[in-house]
């Protein structure tokens, strides 16, 4: 049971009849009782809240920063009309809109209610519970109950590097020499004989061919299809930290203020969804160039791992893995994700690593194991680096700016200096600001097919 505010007004008005009165009497009770009849009756002739049914439809998929649509269909089998007002609850990140529906279902028909959702964070959004209020006739009394109609709805990453696709696949065309820029490489495939012109390599010179001919002809070549691309990306605690400008706002942030003095600034996305989205691009960009691209989540343990899946549904399968993925707040077990690729990967493969340039972490971490991954695989380790890092190291004109800087500094000496570390050990680095690492990382992946190392 529940009292409305038509049923509160009367019962201030009934107690002020009761102070206020020169002599209570029966007229007082007389009062009283009109109000409690008054809510009893309203609160018999209300619909009955428990034998309302519910079932659900709509989206279960939906990309971060878009909205989504999910009906609610409320039955009465009831013999009485349920009028009154439904809320539909879910998590706040779900962005659910509007938060209370008006309802009216009258006796054995049914109604269909419309819950838009603009999800705030990745994951599975689950719904909670609806609560139904049914009012009587007069509007002064209601009943009200809760009903479990589960739903999820799955908020995958926005691949918002997409945008970068067409300009790369661009690039990959000419390295399959679909235009007439070919290329020479250690590990690539021979495609076609072509006379020789000046600036042509020496080596790649076919004498047998030349001998049966008048002119000098030369090999061209293409790069290799059908290789492997393990991506691993680091799930551990540097992959939480936030860095950059958000694209889309997640849960809890509010829009970038000025300048103004305690002002909030909204952090950008955490380290993990620019590697998600890096991670994307890079996969999308593989499998176009006929390449087979494995994923593997990891930070004490393998958290994720997607394999052998065919070019149509890999991107599928990327987003609907990554989706529920969050950083995990521990020390990511570098030997363990070395053992965990290594027992996958058996042969020769470009292996990506996005992961954070963090000197304390990778000296404790990875480089100690590193070698015995580079022995085998070609390793590309790709990292986020963090914009305002540059803009203190130019801070100046106070002491708290100019001590601001000293350590932006000793930051960057610190990454510089395991760039060098990881270079000498063979390993190719990927450093550059969240806005640029899906490109960068795309530009990393052609230059290697382009020298003919993958």
């Amino acid at each position: 049971m529940a009292l409305t505010g038509r049923a509160a007004l009367l019962a201030l008005l009934g107690t002020l009849v009761v102070l206020f009165a020169p002599r209570p009497g029966p007229a007082v009770a007389g009062v009283a009782l009109l109000i409690v009849a008054l809510v009893t009756v309203d609160l018999l002739l209300a619909g009955s809240v428990r034998p309302l049914r519910f079932t659900r439809s709509g989206e279960r998929l939906v990309r971060l920063g878009e909205s989504v649509t999910v009906e609610l269909i409320v039955e009465n089998p009831g013999p009485r009309r349920a009028r009154g007002v439904l809320r539909d609850a879910w998590p706040p990140s779900a962005g659910a809109t509007p938060r209370h529906l008006p309802l009216d279902v009258p006796a054995g028909e049914r109604r269909r209610l419309v819950t838009t959702l603009t999800p705030t964070r990745r994951g599975d959004r689950e719904a909670v519970t609806v609560t139904v209020r049914t009012l009587g006739p007069l509007g002064v009394a209601a009943r009200q109950g809760s009903h479990r109609v589960p739903w999820s709805v799955r908020v995958l990453p926005p691949f918002l590097s997409r945008k970068h696709l067409p300009a790369k696949l661009s690039r990959l065309r000419e390295l399959e020499g679909r235009h007439p820029s070919m290329i020479r490489g250690q590990g690539t495939e021979f495609d076609s004989l072509r006379e020789y012109v000046v600036g042509d390599d020496v080596r790649s010179i076919d004498w047998r061919a030349t001998a049966r001919r008048d002119d000098v002809v030369v090999r061209t070549w293409r790069p290799e299809r059908d290789r492997r691309v393990l991506i691993v990306l680091d799930t551990g605690r540097t992959s939480a930290g936030r860095v950059g400008t958000a694209p889309i706002p997640l849960a809890g942030e509010v829009p970038r203020t000025g300048g103004a003095a305690g002002a909030r600034v909204v952090p950008g996305w955490p380290r993990l969804d620019w590697s998600m989205d890096a991670a994307l691009l890079l996969a999308a960009l593989a499998s176009r160039a006929g390449d087979r691209v494995d994923f593997m989540a990891h930070d004490r343990g393998v958290r994720a791992w997607v394999s052998g899946t065919g070019r149509t549904e890999l991107l599928s399968s990327l987003v609907n893995t990554m989706a529920p993925i969050e950083a995990e707040l521990v020390e990511a077990d570098s030997a363990g994700m070395v053992a965990a690729v290594m027992s996958r990967a058996r042969r020769r493969c470009l292996v990506v690593v996005l992961t954070d340039l963090n000197p304390a972490a990778l000296e404790e971490g990875l480089l100690p194991v590193l070698p015995r991954l580079s022995s085998r695989h070609l390793v590309l380790l790709a990292a986020v680096s963090d914009p305002q890092v540059a803009e203190m190291a130019a801070g100046r004109g106070t002491s708290e700016l100019v001590y601001g800087a000293a350590a932006a500094e000793h930051l960057s000496a610190g990454r510089r200096r395991i760039t060098a570390l990881l270079r000498r050990q063979g390993v190719e680095v990927v450093d550059t600001a969240p806005e640029q690492i899906a490109p960068a990382l795309a530009d990393a992946y052609l230059a290697l097919k382009a020298a003919g190392r993958l």
